[in-house]
């Protein structure tokens, strides 16, 4: 059978594509070996945040007397927790594949692989059938780093280490979780089981935690954990991992740390292994499959979107990625733009950060003015976080007083951080942000105050 679209992965990018595809009724097949909805509603995005905000919930009832609220005896039930979470995952996926089906999108379970260019179009394996698209989009995901640690291979077969997959279904809080990175998923599972009773290591190569977050908020971060009872190892490797205890190489030499379990978070590669893009003859770099701003590949009519192409490794990137490619291929003019994509760390306290940091400004000469204010500028924000230390840093450019970055420590910041995209991405000046109205009180009037600073 002959489609107009196949799409390989079924994930945000994916099931985005089809839906769109569907909606201009192309005929559309999507494959996914896994689960629809991919690694952020299964695996990844939906179902951590069900955790943290258990979590929060348990944090806040256990401090909530700075409040004027006692509660005794107040119980953490993780078994509760993983039922809840099972559930969200499913009312969304059931939702998707809804959509999916009332917009003719057909559904196919198994691994797809590219066997060969034809005159009518791509030929695509799936489960010993072949099936011809004449155009294919690419949106297989990504999967985990596993670096070559002696002692890590036997670690995941015994479920002493465990991957951000294992992690989110383990069956009993442990009483001590060692985390190798101090990246996104390391930084969110930390303060997931730190909240909940687990004495928690990072144990992070970099000087810093947050990867490409601003390094301000990044030490502010680590500082909150800290007074929390996380415990940081900075500059510091892994050498090797044995039952229940990791050797460590650090700034003073080598030292052995005992833990229940391991979770394993240092990155995650792109999903190319078995898909074929040799056979015909897609380019690649690290074994992401290269795009320009349209989602076109150096093959036309392949397209590629989410993970895959390692531009920015974020459910919502792949949503619009999606969009870019659909339009292309309709013949609509649009182009992808990755200067405003805002990135979010759900840690508790909240991460929050669009457009340049410091540290990629600098790198590209430019010339900016910083300006940082403390969220307690928010009414707001001190009503509802006692004791909290929470940030807000933006970069202005000097010649044509433009936001050029923003940066937010802070609960609520997940929810503020698209406004400052979308004035980074209509080029929005100063004096256009300091004439907004922002409703009062509200934790997203700091952006204001920022502005007001110039």
């Amino acid at each position: 059978m002959t489609y107009d679209l196949i799409i390989v992965g079924g994930g945000p990018a994916g099931y985005h594509a089809a839906d769109l595809a569907g909606k201009a009724k192309l005929k559309t097949l999507l494959i996914e070996k896994n689960k629809i909805g991919g690694v952020c509603l299964n695996e990844g995005c939906i179902p951590s945040k069900t955790l943290l905000y258990s979590a929060k919930l348990y944090d806040n009832a256990r401090h909530s007397n700075k409040y004027g609220v006692t509660a005794e005896n107040v119980v953490f039930d993780h078994k509760t927790v993983l039922k809840r979470k099972d559930k969200v995952i499913k009312i969304l996926a059931t939702g998707i594949k809804k959509r999916l089906k009332n917009n003719d999108v057909e559904i196919l379970a198994g691994s797809g692989q590219i066997l060969a260019k034809k005159p009518a179009g791509f030929a695509i394996q799936v489960n010993d059938t072949s099936y011809l698209g004449k155009k294919l989009l690419l949106a297989p995901g990504s999967e985990p780093v596993i670096p070559p640690i002696p002692g890590l291979k036997e670690g995941l077969e015994n479920s002493f280490v465990v991957t951000n997959r294992e992690i989110l279904n383990i069956p009993a809080i442990p009483s001590s979780l060692a985390i190798i990175g101090g990246g996104v998923i390391g930084l969110e599972m930390a303060s997931y089981f730190n909240s909940v009773g687990s004495k928690v290591t990072i144990i992070e190569m970099l000087d810093h935690i947050g990867g490409n977050i601003d390094l301000d908020i990044a030490n502010l971060l680590q500082q909150d954990y800290q007074k929390k009872g996380i415990t940081f190892l900075l500059n510091s490797r892994v050498m090797q991992i044995n039952n229940n205890s990791i050797t460590i190489a650090g700034p003073k030499g080598q030292d052995t740390i005992e833990a229940e379990n391991v979770l394993l978070s240092v990155g995650r590669k792109a999903a190319t292994a078995a898909l074929g893009v040799e056979n015909i003859g897609l380019n690649t770099e690290r074994d992401f499959i290269i795009t320009n701003e349209l989602g076109q590949t150096n093959i036309p009519d392949v397209y590629a979107a989410g993970d895959i192409n390692g531009k920015s490794m974020l459910a919502h990137t792949a949503y619009k990625e999606a969009e870019i490619c659909i339009s292309t291929i309709l013949g609509k003019e649009s182009v992808m733009n990755y200067q405003a994509i805002p990135a979010v760390i759900y840690t508790n306290p909240e991460v929050a950060g669009c457009g340049e940091t410091e540290t990629s400004a600098q790198e590209k000469g430019l010339e900016y003015k910083t300006i940082s204010l403390s969220m307690r500028y928010s009414g707001r924000y001190i009503a509802e976080n006692e004791g909290g230390n929470g940030i807000c840093k933006l970069l202005i450019d000097k010649k044509n007083k433009r936001l050029l970055g923003a940066h937010l420590l802070g609960n609520y910041a997940s929810e503020i951080i698209f406004g400052p995209a979308l004035m980074i991405e209509k080029n929005m000046i100063i004096e256009d942000i300091q004439n907004l109205v922002f409703p009062h009180p509200t934790v997203s009037e700091i952006i204001k105050e920022g502005a007001l600073e110039l």
